[in-house]
């Protein structure tokens, strides 16, 4: 075995970032006499798996060869056929899987089926490298709700804003031409009602002035406040976009919005505020995998306390601005003691541009 082999497995399966959800990402590679004959990767919903595309690449030089791929084979007809079954009419000999299929209802059932059929499985090879290049595919299959990112940018004592509200732009170029691939990845992408009307974004995805798959817009606005011409009503005709609300909302402005094609969701009034463990439910069953979290200080403190954020992007630009009545990253409410603070693990830090980016995981211990 060579981990090398897996790496370029894990490596190409990037190359379906953005294209396949809810799908996993997967990329497979078959190699003969220490040489690889064949790869591929899961390309697009609803295409081949990369089990599939490699075993075509490799041809009849599949029989005897070996397998490394990064998830389970699956064993079920979806809208291609079991890869496990592809795997054992090419004749593959050893199969290295990365990690099992997280789907409960189907985990080991690929295996089973290689060794069913005399075929050496070896499981568990860059196994933490593979779940966390599908961690929102992970959590999404056991869960049914969104794996939610907060993504914000704040100068380095930590703010979101200047004392007069302009924040345009804390964060350098590169850093933004980031954020605008970290959009591609995920399904949805989450505002507050406030961020909405002050920034009137688009909340597209462009790079290199190339327009890529720009995900659904969802706005979190209790008492539908946001007004009809804003900047993002412009691009319904490309993807969809949500209205996150309650029955707070005026009757009239909810028919007018489904009039212009617009997506209304009506939570339970949580004391006046969207309840958002109910929205994740609905955008769960409506196929959303995924949300960049790009709100303001008070969303992010919301879904922070509500359990709702999995993960943390902050994009820290070399800058100080001051001011007691600038805002930070999280408003809210607050936490009273230290104790009750929340946990972030896993931390990591790299440099974009002039900005730092540091990432980490929500404690839910």
């Amino acid at each position: 075995m060579n981990e090398a082999f897996m790496k370029r497995a894990l490596d190409i399966a990037k190359k379906g970032s953005g294209y396949v959800n809810p799908n996993p990402m997967v990329g497979a590679v078959i190699v003969k006499d220490n040489k690889i004959i064949g790869e591929g990767y899961h390309e697009k919903f609803g295409g081949n798996h990369a089990e599939v595309n490699a075993l075509k690449m490799a041809g009849d030089e599949a029989k005897g060869a070996e397998l490394y791929v990064t998830l389970e084979p699956c064993s079920h007809y979806g809208k291609t056929p079991p890869c496990a079954l592809a795997v054992v009419k090419a004749g593959i000999k050893k199969v290295i899987i990365a990690m099992e299929d997280p789907n409960p209802l189907v985990s080991s059932r690929g295996i089973k089926i290689l060794r069913d059929k005399g075929i050496d499985v070896v499981i568990g090879i860059m196994k933490e490298e593979a779940e966390k290049l599908n961690e929102v595919f992970i959590k999404y299959i056991r869960t049914k709700k969104p794996f939610v990112v907060m993504k914000t940018a704040c100068t380095l004592d930590g703010k979101i804003c200047t004392v007069s509200g302009e924040n345009r732009w804390i964060s350098g170029e590169a850093s933004r031409r980031y954020v605008h691939y970290l959009r591609s990845k995920y399904m949805g992408i989450m505002v507050g009602v406030d961020t909405a009307i002050l920034d009137n974004p688009l909340l597209t995805t462009r790079v290199d002035n190339k327009k890529l798959r720009s995900p659904t817009a969802i706005i979190v606005d209790s008492k539908l406040r946001v007004p009809f011409k804003l900047k993002i009503f412009d691009t319904l005709s490309e993807r969809k976009i949500i209205l996150a609300t309650t029955e707070l909302a005026e009757d009239d402005k909810v028919s007018k919005f489904k009039d212009m094609g617009v997506t209304i969701i009506k939570t339970p009034n949580k004391n006046g505020r969207v309840d958002l463990n109910y929205l994740m439910n609905e955008l769960g069953d409506r196929g959303v995998d995924s949300i960049l979290l790009e709100g303001g200080s008070k969303l992010n403190f919301s879904c922070l306390k509500e359990k709702i954020t999995d993960k943390v992007n902050y994009f820290v630009a070399p800058i100080i601005v001051g001011g007691e009545k600038s805002k930070g990253t999280v408003g809210g409410d607050g936490i009273d003691h230290l104790s009750d603070a929340i946990k972030i693990f896993d931390v990591h830090s790299e440099k974009i541009g002039q900005d730092i980016l540091i990432t980490g995981y929500v404690n839910r211990r």
